[in-house]
């Protein structure tokens, strides 16, 4: 696996129903920074999460919102999170968010934050187009769950964990269609992008962060792999 990385990072990680994880950030930016000494560049996409999803909630409960805007709502919400995570990471980390995928950066910083874009883009659609911008193969999809699952395992306890699928496999499970809010491994529009380029995307639980390290250094480790 290269030593350049596309992460991206579930806002369900950065915070919970309880609040800032904490726990996890402190965790988190010990664990990025010993792999950047190892020599490794990070393009950390950060999602909205619970703090999106709380906002656009609140906002329909007040009034009718069209989709266009929910969507400026929780594109707010990741970049406040990739900015809490900027800030974390301190100088190792470029001084700007990503706003547009498209732009290809000149710096020698081996963490870059990038948040949403814009309306109708996920941040797993932002991973992917960074990702292919760059040059990098695999995009690794930081979520609080273990596997992707061939139905959801809170409601149907027959679900079966896919530790491999296919993108045509995959895109049948989670549709072709994207909603600010949706709540799926990964975005509709996102795997059909990954799908025609032909990318790699793993999935595996971002709160264990041995179980990433195990997958960087191409060990055995628990996640699905979408290719």
């Amino acid at each position: 696996m290269s030593k350049v990385l596309v992460l991206s990072v579930g806002g369900s990680l950065i915070v919970t129903k309880e609040g800032i994880n904490l726990r996890f950030l402190k965790k988190f930016r010990q664990f990025i920074l010993e792999q950047v000494k190892l020599g490794y560049k990070f393009y950390l996409v950060v999602g909205g999460g619970i703090t999106a999803r709380q906002y656009i909630t609140a906002a329909l409960a007040t009034v009718a919102v069209n989709n266009h805007d929910r969507d400026l709502v929780g594109i707010r919400a990741t970049r406040l999170n990739a900015e809490l995570l900027k800030v974390i990471f301190g100088s190792q980390a470029y001084q700007t968010i990503v706003t547009n995928p498209h732009k290809l950066l000149k710096t020698n910083k081996a963490i870059i934050l990038a948040g949403g874009f814009k309306p109708g883009w996920s941040t797993d659609y932002v991973a992917v187009l960074i990702a292919i911008q760059n040059k990098v193969q695999t995009v690794i999809n930081l979520s609080n769950i273990d596997y992707v699952y061939d139905c959801d395992p809170r409601k149907f306890s027959t679900a079966k964990k896919l530790k491999s699928i296919s993108w045509l496999d995959f895109r049948r499970l989670v549709g072709t269609k994207w909603q600010p809010g949706l709540n799926v491994p990964f975005d509709p529009i996102a795997s059909t992008t990954a799908a025609h380029h032909q990318l790699e995307v793993i999935v595996l639980n971002g709160e264990k962060l041995e179980n990433l390290r195990h997958c960087l250094y191409q060990e055995k480790f628990k996640g699905t792999i979408i290719k």
